[in-house]
């Protein structure tokens, strides 16, 4: 069955792009800021809160590295104007983290600096293992500098645990995910259930530790032991939430929304909608199968 979702992935990377958006746009606010804003506004007024993201990550040049930049303080700007339950999320590469690292935390420091001034917080994201080294130590300055900053962790690295320990030690506002990005074994753990078990090792650690912990998941089973687990060590609801993807098993999001959990739901939108909806696929083969079985079916 992996090999037939994977041929079947290969096939829809093949297509049009004009072809794939068509069915990428239910997990995409759109191309242009405007879409973004006007998914969040649907979120909000269902009691659901989000996080923004220009889509686009290892950029090649500086000028490039500026401009998302600037395409993330428009992003701020436009939560402010429009008074928008919602904060920002970037991407470290798409600041210019694989060219220069300096300059990466120099214009990280001016989109802090303007989420400072909306009392507003940033979520640094990562990315492959290539850089999760280079990422910690962008959050390692970046919350000294600024302490509404938090970053994300990928449960099925085996470094993961460690990663947790040491940055316990600084408060950390964590976003805890599976993983998504294609490593090799020994770096990172391939079964299912194991997964499952180092998601919920980490995030026992950082909920015994005081963290705030999103608990990023589509997963019934990850979500039933939060809810257990929460329960069990009587975590208050301001130290921890849900967070899901824009457009995914939004029946789960509204029974975690109905449950009284606050929940936030990741809204990426921009020109390179193309990548992350690649990533998609290959995290969810089966999205990949619905694509073809609609491109063939008869009306």
């Amino acid at each position: 069955m992996k090999a037939v979702n994977n041929l079947i992935v290969s096939f829809v990377k093949a297509l049009p792009k004009s072809v794939v958006y068509l069915f990428a746009k239910k997990y995409i606010a759109g191309e242009k800021l405007d879409d973004g804003v006007k998914a969040v506004k649907a979120l909000n007024a269902k009691g659901i809160c989000a996080t923004m993201d220009v889509l686009g990550e290892s950029i090649t040049t500086r000028k490039e590295a500026e401009q998302a930049k600037d395409e993330c303080l428009a992003v701020l700007d436009a939560i402010e104007k429009n008074n928008l339950d919602s904060n920002l999320s970037i991407k470290p590469t798409q600041l210019g983290l694989i060219i220069d690292k300096n300059m990466a935390f120099n214009l990280l420091r001016e989109i802090l600096d303007r989420a400072k001034q909306y009392n507003n917080f940033v979520r640094i994201d990562m990315e492959d293992s290539s850089v999760t080294d280079d990422i910690i130590e962008l959050y390692e300055k970046a919350i000294s500098y600024y302490p509404k900053v938090g970053i994300v962790l990928q449960a099925y690295l085996r470094r993961n645990i460690d990663d947790v320990k040491r940055l316990n030690e600084n408060g950390t506002n964590y976003r805890l995910c599976k993983g998504i990005y294609v490593e090799p074994e020994e770096i990172a753990y391939k079964g299912r259930e194991e997964i499952r078990n180092k998601f919920n090792e980490a995030l026992d650690l950082m909920l015994q530790n005081g963290n705030y912990v999103g608990i990023a998941t589509h997963d019934d089973p990850l979500v039933d032991y939060a809810y257990k687990k929460i329960e069990e060590l009587s975590i208050h609801k301001d130290k921890y939430e849900f967070q899901m993807l824009y457009g995914v098993k939004e029946g789960l999001r509204d029974r975690i929304n109905g449950d009284g959990h606050k929940i936030r739901v990741y809204v990426p939108f921009g020109e390179h909608w193309y990548a992350y909806s690649v990533r998609r696929l290959q995290e969810n083969p089966q999205l990949a199968w619905y694509i073809t079985k609609s491109l063939f079916s008869v009306n």
